[in-house]
């Protein structure tokens, strides 16, 4: 089954993902709303030490309205524009179109379905290390696998023919049951890290894991993370601490986008990384003191860049 596949929100992601799928010769229609004459002259360049492709030819569009109706929907914006998204999103719907939503934290598929149907939304997590250098251009450090669930129940046929979409273009996909069970696993990661690197001052995560009281604040965090999700009902494995310190350490001097987003003025997804789940953690009766202490750091360093 070849999806017409609309991509929204072109940045590393959106990029590397639709680029991925349409190297391998899927339909994919990209929404650039910067740096379009460039990609399409250039086209998407992805560059890494694991793999390396260019993709010459690039379906780009101003509009949504140019692209028209797809099956599947890529959602790849920063949440912090999710306020753009029941516009951008309306003009690429037919009757069965599903939503996959590839950004950071908690509360998008909700967003999404209060405007669309949660019967339409689905969940995607990358474990990946992206960073957009410039238009079309992508860094590639390490990783790529995704993993992508139903927002509501368990996963139905759609769900695996999405799944053998990406892996038919070599990406390493995996469906699983329970979606919210992983969005708090990720923020396992997710918190501590790009929440370090900017509150410390714009350090790597290899500079995290060399200090010792950053490497320190890291676990602890970590342990709080894994607390809230139990407290919310998502229990997660004894040994995740364990797990995330070691992939990081394959990570080598890796700059977050996150931080990448700070340094260039942009705004920080804070409330979907930090404030939501330090909000379902407080409303369930977890103790998350440091999480509460990083969220008002974060939000009072972008309210005052803002």
């Amino acid at each position: 089954m070849n999806f017409r596949v609309a991509v929204v929100g072109s940045g590393a992601i959106g990029s590397y993902y639709g680029g991925k799928l349409a190297y391998h010769g899927r339909d994919v229609h990209f929404l650039v709303r910067s740096g379009l004459e460039e990609i399409n002259q250039l086209g998407i360049d992805v560059r890494g030490r694991k793999e390396s492709f260019h993709l010459a030819k690039v379906r780009a569009y101003k509009t949504t309205e140019a692209i028209g109706p797809c099956d599947l929907v890529l959602i790849a914006l920063k949440a912090t524009n999710n306020d753009l998204l029941p516009e951008l999103i309306s003009p690429l719907l037919h009757e069965t179109t599903a939503l996959l939503t590839l950004q950071n934290g908690l509360g998008n598929e909700e967003f999404l379905a209060r405007y669309f149907g949660a019967e339409r939304v689905i969940g995607g997590l990358c474990f990946i290390c992206l960073n957009r250098v410039s238009p079309g251009v992508i860094e590639h450090f390490d990783y790529g696998h995704l993993t992508i669930g139903e927002f509501t129940g368990f996963p139905k046929p759609r769900t695996q023919d999405i799944a053998s979409e990406f892996k038919r273009s070599g990406i390493t996909c995996d469906v699983v049951e329970n979606l919210m069970r992983e969005r708090w696993h990720k923020l396992v990661w997710n918190v501590p890290f790009n929440g370090l690197s900017i509150a410390a001052g714009g350090i790597t995560t290899q500079d995290i894991l060399q200090d010792d009281s950053l490497r320190l604040s890291a676990f602890r965090l970590m342990d709080e993370v894994i607390l809230a999700a139990g407290a919310c009902g998502n229990r997660l494995p004894a040994n995740v601490t364990f797990e995330q310190m070691k992939r990081t350490e394959t990570m080598g001097a890796y700059k977050l986008s996150t931080l990448l987003d700070f340094e260039a003025g942009r705004t920080l997804e804070v409330e979907a990384i930090w404030g939501e789940p330090l909000r379902r953690a407080q409303a369930a009766g977890a103790s998350v003191p440091r999480l509460e202490q990083l969220y008002a750091i974060l939000k009072s360093l972008n309210s005052r860049r803002q």
